[in-house]
């Protein structure tokens, strides 16, 4: 089996280790990663420049670019061979609920399945995060399971899924268990911090992001905060279906 790995905390970030050496007894490993943190990046793509593909002592390749660009660049020109699975992660903190819409770490999973790969995003759900370990195994387990039964065998139209997991940050043996979510949703962020410069000019800080407001027990905050892993199928298309009759009317009108 062929595995991709990236992230968005850099190729030298202790999750990617981490995983890296977890899935290496399951098949072939190929590292791809940012050369630096672009957390946040969500999928960006670098359009205004050309990307540089180099190799550290590790053996992990990195690029000057975004998540999105590692997994596309190799993906359609570095790899001989598609990719069983990509996997992104281990992410330094949690991805959950709007996280999921600027994580660099859950883009670089979702170009993976837009290229019809199927894909884990997996973040630990604490900053700074200590048991990459616990995540490490779960991942190792949820791969496992996927070589006894496909994750592309169980879509219904695009041959691949989405997966966007979150381990709380337990040891191993403090994990109850695996709950399939669904995405909750927070608060509206922390307002931005201001500050200056040394030439005097104003400067702000992106503030923190809002408490969790929708984290009923379906949800990804409530797995995690009770001790589970969250496992939320993602998907794609951004069409708003039930309001496709409203401005159809609306149009008309």
């Amino acid at each position: 089996m062929k595995f991709l790995l990236s992230n968005d905390d850099g190729y030298f970030a202790p999750g990617l280790a981490a995983l890296a050496q977890a899935l290496a007894s399951l098949g072939e490993v190929t590292v791809v990663a940012p050369e630096r943190d672009r957390s946040g990046a969500s999928n960006s793509l670098t359009l205004d420049r050309p990307l540089s593909l180099r190799r550290a002592a590790s053996g992990f390749h990195y690029v000057n670019g975004t998540p999105t660009d590692c997994v596309h660049l190799a993906v359609t020109g570095m790899l001989d061979a598609l990719p069983d699975l990509v996997v992104s992660g281990i992410n330094d903190g949690a991805n959950m609920g709007e996280d999921t819409i600027y994580s660099g770490t859950v883009a670089a999973a979702t170009e993976g399945f837009l290229l019809g790969i199927p894909a884990i995003a997996v973040s630990l759900a604490k900053k700074p995060a200590v048991h990459f370990d616990t995540a490490a195994r779960v991942v190792f387990e949820l791969i496992a399971r996927h070589q006894r039964e496909p994750l592309g065998g169980l879509a219904l139209q695009s041959g691949a899924v989405l997966l966007n997991v979150n381990v709380p940050d337990l040891p191993y043996d403090e994990i109850k268990g695996t709950r399939v979510t669904r995405l909750g949703r927070r608060h509206k962020a922390e307002p931005v911090i201001k500050s200056s410069n040394p030439r005097g000019e104003a400067i702000y800080w992106v503030g923190p992001p809002g408490r969790a407001e929708d984290a009923g027990e379906e949800t990804d905050f409530w797995a995690v905060a009770n001790g589970y892993v969250s496992i939320t199928p993602l998907q794609i298309d951004l069409t708003a279906f039930r309001q496709m009759d409203f401005v159809n009317k609306w149009l008309q009108a």
